[in-house]
């Protein structure tokens, strides 16, 4: 794709913004960004080129004299000057899907699904980069997308003998055209971001995306336990592999309660010779939901042929993720955990599964329009107290009524205060807001941090 001379809009300066805008230009495009922020909100300007035309407080008809137009992931697409852009014909893309058309690697990997993309994604990237270190693997591995690496930052890296593992959200999926990974995931879907895709429905369309373009060279690998995950495996081109926790599969990948069984002979006859592959998994990261996590990257490993060996090992010692059931501290018995990438209620719903004792939960922030209600049998089975901080703190509390003691905090800091006045020794104090955070902070990572800096100084 030729960008020389072209005039580009990007709208977002965030970090793909930023990252696209800056490829963009350096491949001799005119690029324009276009923020609705204020300049002095921006932390990543600094790392804007600075032959890049900008904008900042709103998105002005400026976007309309491109070429071509690149939302961020944040953006709504409602907007009325992408409204206009449409009606005049003018191509908007992702910045996944521009990416996308600059790379040739030797293999993309992407992984998209409610919960559980990072994790996953952090955990591939591991066991393909143990590969390599033990010789197993040749190729240079990339982990980009969605996990706070934008594809744009990464472009330049990538060659021929490059596996790329891409984290891949609703958002990118929505404006792909050309997109296609050699081996797709959808995790889970479960109710999430529909103020803007509206209905359950359409945002699984639009996960479904992913394999739009594959074909039967390919591979996409489904929960076998996830209604709608088995539905969108019905109209998939390429070829069908499921993982279950709950139940054997005749092939597949599952969980028998002890092992984890690896039977895709029908797949790949040659890797396994018609043998299941066995192994023990102990997981060092707490909860089922991990446990489907690491099926999933166990089925990805063995298609990638990476050795049994070498699966096992980065399985068992892997820590999980900052800000996702994070272990903070211990403090005079009581433990702190961040789990403040718990931006939906299930993901709430996910943490209290880990647990298997009464605990202290902070909830609380932006709204994203789902309700609390599938909360309630969990809250009152394992929730001793719930307090509760900022702009959903009144429809939480609302909505929640009766399961437990709810005390309204505000802030997290006096959340975090109040967790410790409340909660007695061999108790869990854990932070899992069920909504998004930029009410109070710039994003999740900045509020899970804060978090944890309260916690050490208690």
């Amino acid at each position: 794709m030729n960008f020389s001379g072209k005039k580009v809009a990007i709208l977002g300066g965030a970090r793909s913004g930023i990252a696209c805008a800056n490829l963009l230009e350096s491949l001799g495009a005119k690029v324009f960004l276009s923020e609705i922020r204020q300049k002095d909100e921006i932390k990543e300007l600094k790392k804007l080129n600075k032959n890049i035309q900008t904008e900042f407080g709103e998105h002005s008809k400026e976007i309309l004299n491109s070429d071509l137009v690149i939302p961020s992931p944040g953006v709504p697409l409602n907007l009325p000057v992408l409204e206009e852009t449409k009606k005049r014909n003018i191509p908007i893309f992702s910045e996944l899907e521009i990416a996308y058309r600059l790379i040739n690697p030797k293999q993309v990997i992407a992984i998209t699904g409610t919960n559980g993309k990072s994790t996953t994604v952090t955990l591939l990237g591991e066991i393909f980069r143990q590969a390599k270190e033990k010789k197993a693997l040749t190729s240079k591995v990339i982990v980009a997308g969605n996990i706070g690496y934008p594809l744009s930052a990464a472009v330049k890296k990538i060659n021929s003998d490059t596996v790329l593992i891409l984290e891949v959200s609703s958002y990118q999926l929505e404006l792909i055209e050309k997109f296609r990974p050699h081996i797709a995931v959808i995790l889970n879907l479960t109710p999430d971001h529909l103020e803007r895709h509206q209905s359950l429905e359409n945002y699984a369309k639009i996960k479904a995306r992913i394999y739009e373009n594959q074909n039967k060279d390919d591979f996409c690998i489904f929960n076998a336990d996830d209604h709608y995950c088995k539905e969108l495996a019905k109209d998939c081109p390429s070829q069908s592999i499921f993982f279950s926790r709950q139940k054997k599969l005749t092939e597949g990948v599952f969980f028998n309660g002890k092992k984890i069984v690896v039977n895709l002979s029908t797949y790949l006859p040659r890797r396994q010779a018609g043998q299941p592959i066995n192994l023990s998994p102990a997981l060092k990261i707490p909860g089922p939901h991990n446990l489907e996590n690491v099926l999933v990257a166990v089925a990805v490993a063995v298609i990638a042929k990476i050795p049994e060996a070498i699966i096992l090992r980065t399985i068992n010692s892997f820590p999980g993720l900052e800000h996702r059931l994070e272990f903070v501290r211990e403090v005079k018995g009581i433990k702190f955990i961040n789990d403040s990438k718990a931006t939906n209620p299930d993901s709430v719903l996910v943490a209290l599964k880990s647990f298997n004792k009464k605990l202290i939960l902070i909830m609380g922030g932006r709204d994203k329009g789902l309700p609390y209600t599938p909360l309630i049998p969990l809250i009152k089975e394992k929730v001793k107290a719930l307090l509760l901080i900022g702009e959903a703190e009144e429809k939480i509390a609302y909505e929640l009524q009766g399961t437990t003691q709810i005390i309204p905090c505000g802030t997290l800091k006096k959340a975090v205060k109040e967790a410790y006045r409340i909660t007695r020794k061999g108790e869990i104090v854990l932070l899992s807001p069920a909504c998004a955070s930029f009410d109070q902070f710039r994003d999740f990572e900045q509020r899970g941090k804060i978090f944890k800096n309260l916690v050490k100084k208690l």
